[in-house]
């Protein structure tokens, strides 16, 4: 996607990889791809950001591009080299779902909302993509995502009393239900 400039209304990048705050699971930045920056390894922060549009973000400048050294939270999140796509997804059971393939993004808070879990040659003739929402994310690390489990629980029996009848399901064939009469 284009980043263009509000002053002068010229692309100024291309936006190239995003960088994900993990804690958070959101988007800090973007590094920077084009042939008009002054320094090759640029970043753009998401608080620079003036709009979002069709036509790619929108900022005042190319003032606002900043490097690596220049904010310690981005070289930081820099340090920790995630990358969200390819990671491994497991539940609390530590059974493998896949793999991220994919994840959304609202526009609005850049906060990543789901992510799509792709789950192999072989399990993907039989079922699609899976998406799970942030809110069943239970742990994020170096090596696999891991979100709630799906299995239902089995506490204690689940089978009904034995003094209970149903009165709709007889045995016997001639019992009905009694019917009210209007007059």
């Amino acid at each position: 996607m284009p980043v263009m400039s509000l002053q002068t209304g010229a692309r100024l990048a291309r936006l190239a990889k995003p960088v994900i705050d993990p804690g958070t699971l959101s988007i800090y930045g973007y590094r920077l791809t084009g042939p008009l920056l002054s320094e090759q390894d640029s970043y753009l922060r998401i608080e620079d950001v003036r709009e979002v549009s069709g036509i790619g973000f929108i900022v005042d400048s190319a003032d606002e591009f900043v490097t690596k050294g220049d904010i310690i939270k981005l070289e930081e999140l820099l340090r920790l080299r995630f990358d969200l796509v390819g990671l491994k997804v497991i539940d609390e059971k530590r059974h493998r779902l896949g793999k991220v393939g994919d994840y959304s993004v609202d526009s609005s808070s850049f906060y990543i909302q789901q992510i799509q879990v792709d789950r192999g040659v072989m399990r993907s003739l039989t079922t699609t993509e899976h998406l799970i929402h942030r809110s069943q994310i239970v742990e994020i690390n170096d090596e696999f995502i891991v979100v709630k489990s799906t299995a239902k629980k089995a506490e204690g029996k689940t089978s009904l009393p034995e003094n209970f009848v149903n009165p709709f399901r007889s045995s016997s064939p001639q019992s009905q239900p009694e019917s009210i009469e209007r007059d």
